[in-house]
């Protein structure tokens, strides 16, 4: 069976362990979301972490997607535990980048991009929270086009989680 491991990477509040939770449930690996505020995602494992609503500490799942593993690297998003970030770049075959549609692109996701470019991992972009009143995508490409990369190919497919 092929292994690949993904991460899944962000400013604070953008989504990450919310998207990590929908392809785990999109994939069949769980029955149920988990839920950030009620403290039931399968990667925030301490206490602080439940309490907060924050990953710390770098969390590992896994669902198989036809003959692959796919292990999820759901990364924190805390300025603070950005060196926890770093820590598990080298492992990486890919990355998710969330981007929240509401804050656009943050100084931690230049940070985090640049890392990502100069390790060689192909990344993904992905736009979150799209939902939100006053949310206008266009301005949202632009806003990555000019801080982070000119070099992006748009593929839109909204799905509603509830």
């Amino acid at each position: 069976m092929k292994i690949i491991n993904i991460g899944v990477l962000a400013h604070v509040d953008a989504g990450k362990t919310t998207l990590t939770e929908s392809l785990l449930y999109n994939s069949g690996a769980i029955t149920e979301l988990g839920s950030v505020d009620q403290g039931t995602t399968r990667t925030d494992n301490t206490l602080l972490e439940r309490q907060r609503g924050i990953t710390i500490q770098t969390g590992i799942t896994s669902f198989q997607w036809e003959n692959t593993k796919v292990n999820i690297i759901d990364t924190p998003g805390h300025m603070d535990f950005l060196a926890e970030v770093y820590r598990s770049l080298s492992v990486l075959d890919g990355a998710i980048l969330l981007i929240s549609a509401k804050d656009g692109v943050q100084a931690q996701t230049r940070i985090l991009f640049h890392a990502l470019r100069k390790m060689g991992i192909p990344t993904i972009f992905f736009i979150n929270k799209i939902d939100q009143n006053g949310i206008d995508l266009s301005t949202v490409y632009q806003d990555i086009k000019e801080k982070l990369s000119a070099e992006i190919v748009i593929k839109q497919k909204v799905e509603t989680v509830s």
